[in-house]
């Protein structure tokens, strides 16, 4: 039974990363059209080099990434805060409205914001983008940093006060110290969810300004080329080693205990 479940797992595995595997091999290849046998060639990053607008694409995608995890993580925070140490009326029904904007098809919360933008007078563009990732990467902030006050002791907070200390220096010295490894979980999670999403984006671009995924979904319906499989590569490798970091130093839910 133990050696069918390791094969279950093997199995999914390769299902999961097999195609990343090739993708990021064929970036490598000579052949535009993905021809065999294998001939490597670094030729499509140095003609990525020259791509100016897939190059701005994927820069736009990284900023607006990076401010998402940052707004988001620490507006979650807040909230989480707030959700799980206070109460007050209204608490459970609020928790219960988080979960909506993770369920509705992300097709309907693009249609509703673009609308909703326009009414407003926001309208379109990079500042639009990321009102609509932060909008969408709060949710998952507020759960994964609820997660981690749930598995932590409220009563070390107290007994800090007891000792004399004030509720802001026991809250940053106890209660931010304990939780950090959530905080971080969730501002990886944030950079995900913002880094990936394309149908906000593209609802939410403007021509000429649009991120990563929408610029490689316009070059696909104009005609692929291996530079996206070379892009896409160097975000993967990127994103990879941020992920491996987070599980080195900050150690969630005991990764990384040599014990």
């Amino acid at each position: 039974m133990l050696r069918i479940a390791r094969l279950y797992i093997a199995l999914v595995l390769v299902f999961l990363y097999l195609p990343i595997v090739v993708m990021a091999a064929m970036g490598f290849n000579a052949s535009p059209l993905y021809a065999l046998p294998f001939e490597f060639s670094t030729r499509w990053y140095q003609d990525l080099a020259g791509n100016d607008r897939l190059i701005e694409a994927g820069w736009n995608s990284i900023w607006l990434a990076v401010l998402t995890s940052v707004l988001a993580t620490v507006f979650g925070t807040l909230a989480a805060l707030a959700l799980w140490r206070r109460s007050f009326r209204g608490r459970n029904l609020l928790r219960i409205l988080l979960l909506p904007p993770i369920a509705i098809p992300w097709l309907i919360t693009g249609t509703a914001m673009l609308v909703f933008f326009f009414w407003t007078g926001i309208g379109r563009g990079l500042h639009a983008m990321l009102i609509g990732h932060v909008a969408l990467a709060i949710p998952y902030v507020v759960l994964v940093v609820g997660t981690g006050l749930q598995t932590m002791r409220a009563d070390l907070e107290e007994a800090a006060m007891s000792l004399g200390s004030t509720p802001v220096h026991a809250f940053f010295r106890v209660t931010l110290p304990l939780l950090l490894p959530s905080i971080v979980g969730a501002a990886l999670f944030a950079f995900a969810v913002s880094l990936d999403q394309f149908v906000i984006s593209y609802f939410l671009s403007v021509p000429g300004m649009t991120t990563l995924p929408v610029e490689i979904y316009s070059a696909i319906r104009k005609g692929f080329t291996p530079e996206i499989n070379a892009i896409s590569t160097i975000l993967l490798v990127a994103s990879m080693i941020i992920i491996l970091g987070f599980a080195r130093f900050a150690r969630p839910g005991g990764l990384g205990d040599s014990r």
